[in-house]
């Protein structure tokens, strides 16, 4: 077993939420940086064609974004925002993440197959969420794995991959629309068909590695993170109520 042992007794509200949280606020610590090299390669040369954008590109590759905002801005430009971003993670990764479980079981309460339910609830639930879920439960269900750090390990990284194949178009055009200037374009609607007349539909992942790189180490840390935090407080909730 690698990290902390599951407990017979499942994590209480308290535990999931202040774990998820604190497991989210750590995932962002580490890999804010490539969240930011994601953003500065997405809106490079929006306002140019695809053959004058590559021939001007400031920005090339994701180590090499991060080395040309170090040399020119200073490290501390690859934290900008980092502050909000911690908030938005207490905040929201602690009731997204921490309720999935509770909700999952409610919705699966008394069936043995848990997967249909899940997935017929993609679209309201993260896409991260889901497929973290459905992996843990076929390596699992599969005896491939045991429930402990290589298994969040897997789950996590593989979630990270599929949230990015599934979310970058999206991610894309939102990150053009809320850069773009005033009346650039009139809806993201529009900004997406404006971008696959101008530039193809590769633009649509454009920036797909450090999207990549950014999601699947986010998803790796914070859920590995959480599994164990969630066992640790339980193990000393444990502790703490057994009789001396």
């Amino acid at each position: 077993m690698v990290g902390f042992k599951a407990t017979d007794v499942p994590p209480t509200a308290t535990v999931k939420f202040l774990g998820a949280g604190t497991a989210a606020c750590i995932a962002d610590l580490i890999t804010f940086p490539l969240d930011t090299a994601k953003v500065r390669l997405q809106i490079q040369g929006e306002s140019q064609g695809p053959v004058r954008a590559t021939a001007s590109a400031q920005y090339r590759g994701v180590m090499g974004t991060i080395l040309t905002m170090v040399r020119t801005e200073g490290p501390r430009s690859l934290y900008n925002g980092l502050v909000a971003g911690l908030q938005r993670q207490m905040s929201f990764a602690s009731v997204r993440i921490g309720l999935y479980d509770s909700v999952k079981q409610f919705y699966t309460k008394g069936s043995e197959r848990t997967s249909p339910n899940v997935a017929r609830n993609a679209i309201v639930n993260c896409a991260e969420l889901v497929t973290y879920d459905l992996i843990k439960d076929a390596l699992l269900k599969a005896n491939l794995m045991t429930d402990d750090l290589p298994c969040h390990f897997t789950s996590a990284f593989g979630a990270g991959f599929c949230t990015t194949v599934i979310a970058s178009p999206v991610d894309v055009v939102k990150t053009r629309y809320m850069n773009s200037a005033l009346g650039q374009y009139s809806s993201a609607g529009h900004c997406a068909l404006t971008m696959l007349q101008k530039e193809g539909p590769r633009a649509f992942y454009k920036g797909f590695m450090p999207s990549f790189l950014r999601l699947g180490s986010w998803n790796v840390v914070m859920f590995v993170t959480y599994e164990q935090l969630k066992r640790a407080l339980m193990a000393a909730c444990t502790s703490r109520e057994a009789p001396f």
